[in-house]
């Protein structure tokens, strides 16, 4: 099952993340983001976040599920995404829409969790596909040692914040494997040189990983 989640940021206007918006199993609004589904005529089933930013008007008239968490320790997208695991025992997808734009500290925020989620599913006791989609790039985070099917000729960007990590790389224009990470732009704006490209990390550790 695939479930979208759409935040407040640029709503997609691109054929390829439309169509995954649009052909979603279901879809979940990050407070505000609800109206911006409406004006699109995409059906919602649920709204989720503290209601800070929503028009009471939008709010009452929405026919799904309001569900209001006023605290503070997560945002929006945090709420929404542990409402769809709990909602949808059976998704394996989930597809982030309007999580980059408008303001660039929501954007590396919201990048930022995918590295954070990756790190949920030993708690949650099962295996979930996030990625964020945008106009630009997919994102998406790993957390040990894989092959990728990219495509020959893709950029392809590496961040993570764990200085001890190494990989040791196959299929890239610039190897990792001398990459001493710790700091974000270390590994940007690389190329695969190949369909498939191969990242043996040396620890399990979160690694996004933006593909444009």
């Amino acid at each position: 099952m695939t479930v979208a989640i759409l935040a407040a940021g640029d709503f997609p206007r691109k054929a390829y993340p439309q169509y995954l918006l649009q052909s979603a199993d279901a879809l979940v609004c990050c407070d505000s983001a609800l109206e911006q589904a409406l004006r699109h005529g995409l059906r919602a089933d649920a709204v989720v976040g503290d209601m800070d930013s929503i028009k009471a008007s939008v709010r009452k008239s929405f026919g799904g599920e309001v569900v209001q968490e006023d605290e503070q320790d997560f945002n929006d997208l945090t709420k929404a995404m542990r409402y769809v695991l709990s909602r949808w025992p059976d998704a394996d997808c989930i597809n982030i829409f309007g999580a980059t734009g408008k303001h660039e500290a929501h954007t590396i925020g919201n990048l930022s969790l995918l590295m954070e989620y990756e790190s949920w599913w030993h708690f949650w006791q099962r295996e979930v596909r996030v990625q964020i989609v945008s106009d630009y790039c997919t994102a998406f985070a790993i957390g040990e040692s894989c092959s990728l099917d990219v495509g020959e000729g893709r950029k392809i960007s590496f961040f993570s914040c764990d200085s001890s990590l190494r990989i040791a790389t196959s299929g890239l224009q610039w190897p990792l494997d001398d990459v001493e990470f710790g700091n974000w732009w270390k590994a940007t704006l690389n190329r695969s040189t190949a369909d498939r490209i191969s990242l043996q990390l040396n620890h399990p550790t979160p690694v996004l990983i933006i593909l444009e």
